[in-house]
């Protein structure tokens, strides 16, 4: 069985994905994650399809970090997908992203997104929110037990 993969990485920009991996991995907040460069490929990654189709639905991410402008699938389209389906329906989403439009935002949360923030442009300030984030998601948060996933998979099957 490959490594659980602890965050699921959903960002197009090159930068923004070495940064947000340095960051993570110099706090020790997360040593398995995986990066989507796009909606279609986070999609497979969830639901276990595609060059995807080998994992299992036994091991969710614990956090999916989701940017909202992606190529082939938006981040919103993801996250609705991810919503109208029991055994992802569980997983802690954040959108982090550089869109300031509040449509973007009050959609994010009708959807069900857990939290939303926006990526900041100076260096010291992303790194120090991605820090943050982890922190929040990968230390404090209570995470839903692993039957929670388990529970939702035997249901959809």
């Amino acid at each position: 069985m490959p490594d659980r993969i602890e965050i699921l990485l959903v960002d197009d920009s090159p930068e923004d994905v070495e940064l947000t991996i340095r960051e993570l991995r110099r706090h020790k907040l997360a040593n398995h994650i995986q990066v989507a460069e796009d909606g279609a490929e986070a999609l497979d990654f969830l639901f276990c399809r595609g060059s995807h189709q080998c994992r299992s639905f036994d091991h969710p991410p614990k956090l999916v970090l989701l940017d909202l402008k992606l190529p082939k699938v938006d981040g919103l389209e993801v996250l609705r997908a991810m919503r109208a389906d029991e055994r992802t329906k569980a997983i802690p989403v954040v959108i982090l992203t550089s869109s300031k439009e509040q449509k973007d935002v009050v959609e994010g949360y009708h959807l069900g997104v857990n939290a939303y923030a926006q990526k900041p442009v100076d260096f010291d300030q992303f790194s120090k929110t991605i820090r943050e984030i982890g922190m929040f998601w990968m230390v404090i948060n209570q995470a839903p037990p692993a039957e929670t996933f388990l529970a939702s998979k035997a249901q959809g099957a």
